[in-house]
């Protein structure tokens, strides 16, 4: 809306271009001969005086049409008065695109023309200093309407390419940071002129959702934030506008399982709401909600489940129904679940199963999280019997909702997994995969899908099979979540151990050290995974007879082990005894002359008093 109210500004300066009026002239005789060359030059005929008119009333027909075949009438007339490199033209094709752009049925490859045409017609202008601000903003905003257009034709880097030439040309024109934050007064101190910052959050926005269509995730975020921050200096405090901005921010962090980062945000949605709305809005449930599952992530379910309930009570006063009210409930009886509440789980989704439509997609995740509770408690055949019931209602929806669905054939793969029916999981993995990518907007799914089939075939022993599965996935998701995620960790972690059990320990080191290297940082050198991937590069190495590197590491080991205190005592003791065999290899791969090379006393002396305090214990 913004972005069509600047355009609307911008036409309205610039189409209203009066054409001087022509001085009267005395009308010729046809009769008499034309006069010579040396006398003065007659006056121009009276056509060019009425075609000026001409295109100024086509000029002010085109800015008042208010219906689409209105404007798609007069921008007829216009195109034949007007030359076709006439910057008003190229207006005309802008305010065209997207009053198309804005209507429901707009066919993108027609928006995508008349903003390539607005495009040429700007670009053959003026490139000195004849060129003003307006003409860089008026370019930006045919590039941002092509960008959409490529956008909806799921032509991901032409769309791309346009959103990011749009975007450098309006940062230079934004103000600065301590200029956009306002004076004593609130107000924000805005340079005289064209405020490009509502076009500027139009063309990051779009570009958040071409990155996130693409899978580029962590680049994706960096534009939601710039978006809140552009939204913060236009915004007035308080606004319900901003709060919306926090919460798309909260849930996109979310829905990359940084859920850390989600946090801040979503609770800045709910005060700015429960301030400024109170405690009982809509708003302030749909936040709750979104806290509720941000709790769970963080595995602080008691918040989670209170955080929801608290949702629902706002939803039930409001008369909120429908899907809104059915997947709060589906999301409380997780949250029981996950606190091992499993018959009041099962309740609460069999309440929600009597609601819900035949057919419908709240009615197969009913089914879903009722077959997860029913593993949980070992209830194999009830398990599988609700698992069927769901497969049967998604089948029907892949065509209608492909992505739904394939999401949906994930979770359902992990509960066929519970009860050891790895080759029904890997079917559904597989047949996932397979719609994801027909999705475009959906490849940032494509990495973990893979990753998982690729866990699951290494799981059952078809480790070939397996390897191609996680090497797609670690390029995927590198590509989605950045190089530092700690899924990309255990990707690499899984094809260390692929490449061990194919002989290959010289690459499985290498898969392992990057794991390791990732896992040190995203998840820390103390935590327990990132202990068991350097145990495995102890393994790699000494698998293949580089016997100091592999001590090395398993000195790791056991100082990590030994820092978690006596929980981990076995472990402890099998990591010194993993180093006392390492070092016996390496005594007696010895020859008599490599015998000044030996491990410093000090360690041994350390191993030694762990193994005195394991006995001591």
């Amino acid at each position: 809306m913004a972005l069509r109210r600047a355009a609307s500004l911008l036409l309205r300066q610039r189409l209203r271009t009066f054409a001087p009026t022509p001085a009267p002239s005395k009308t010729l005789n046809p009769l008499l001969p034309h006069p010579r060359r040396h006398y003065s030059p007659r006056p121009p005929p009276a056509l060019r005086a009425s075609a000026a008119a001409v295109a100024e009333a086509a000029e002010e027909a085109f800015e008042a049409a208010s219906t689409t075949n209105d404007l798609f009438a007069a921008f007829s007339r216009l195109e034949t008065l007007l030359p076709p490199t006439d910057k008003r033209l190229a207006l005309a094709c802008l305010k065209l695109g997207q009053r198309l752009e804005s209507s429901s049925s707009a066919d993108p490859s027609r928006v995508l023309e008349l903003a390539l045409r607005s495009i040429g017609i700007f670009e053959a202008g003026p490139r000195s200093s004849e060129a003003t601000d307006s003409d860089a903003v008026s370019l930006a905003m045919a590039l941002h309407l092509a960008g959409s257009a490529s956008f909806e034709l799921t032509r991901f880097h032409d769309a791309l390419a346009f959103l990011s030439r749009a975007l450098r040309l309006l940062s230079p024109l934004l103000p600065s940071k301590d200029a956009a934050a306002g004076d004593e007064s609130g107000e924000p101190d805005v340079q005289e002129g064209f405020d490009v910052r509502p076009v500027a959050h139009a063309v990051r926005l779009q570009l958040a959702n071409v990155k996130t269509a693409m899978g580029r995730r962590e680049e994706a975020l960096a534009d939601m934030r710039a978006c809140v921050e552009l939204k913060e200096s236009i915004l007035p405090p308080g606004s319900r506008e901003l709060g919306v901005a926090y919460r798309d921010l909260s849930e996109a962090h979310a829905a990359v399982l940084d859920f850390k980062q989600a946090l801040p945000f979503c609770q800045k949605a709910l005060e700015l709401h429960e301030s400024t709305l109170g405690k009982n809005s809509v708003e302030l449930a749909h936040d709750r909600r979104l806290l509720g599952v941000i709790y769970t992530g963080l595995e602080q379910h008691e918040q989670a489940l209170e955080q929801n309930e608290m949702s629902q009570k706002v939803m039930k006063k409001w008369g909120v129904a429908g899907d809104d009210l059915m997947h709060a409930e589906i999301d409380a009886a997780n949250i029981k679940i996950a606190l091992g509440k499993f018959d009041e789980a099962v309740s609460v989704l069999k309440e929600v199963a009597k609601k819900a439509e035949k057919d419908s997609e709240s009615r197969a995740l009913v089914f879903i999280y009722m077959a997860k509770a029913l593993a949980h408690q070992e209830k194999v055949g009830d398990t599988k019997r609700c698992l069927e019931i769901a497969c049967d209602i998604l089948e029907k929806k892949e065509l209608s909702e492909p992505d739904k669905v394939a999401e949906a054939y994930v979770e359902v793969s992990s509960l066929y997994e519970m009860v050891n029916e790895f080759d029904k999981a890997i079917s559904l993995m597989k047949r996932s995969l397979w719609m994801l990518e027909r999705i475009p907007q959906a490849q940032h799914m494509e990495g973990n899908v893979a990753a998982r089939i690729g866990w699951l075939l290494l799981l059952t022993g078809k480790v070939t099979e397996a390897v191609p599965y996680l090497e797609d996935a670690a390029e995927r998701m590198k590509e989605t979540f950045g190089p530092n995620h700690f899924g990309v960790g255990y990707v690499y972690n899984n094809l260390g151990a692929a490449y061990m059990e194919m002989d290959r320990p010289q690459s499985a080191a290498q898969m392992f050290a990057l794991a390791k290297e990732i896992m040190d940082v995203s998840l820390g050198p103390q935590h327990s995974d990132t202990i068991e991937t350097c145990q495995s590069l102890a393994n790699a190495y000494n698998t293949m007879g580089s016997y100091s590197m592999a001590m090395e590491f398993q000195k790791r080991v056991i100082d990590s082990w030994r820092n978690h205190g006596a929980s981990t005592r076995d472990k402890l003791k099998e990591a010194i005894r993993l180093y006392e065999e390492i070092q016996m290899k390496a005594i007696a791969f010895m020859s008599p002359d490599d015998s000044v090379i030996a491990l410093p006393e000090t360690r041994q002396h350390e191993v030694d008093s762990y193994s005195k305090k394991v006995a001591q214990q």
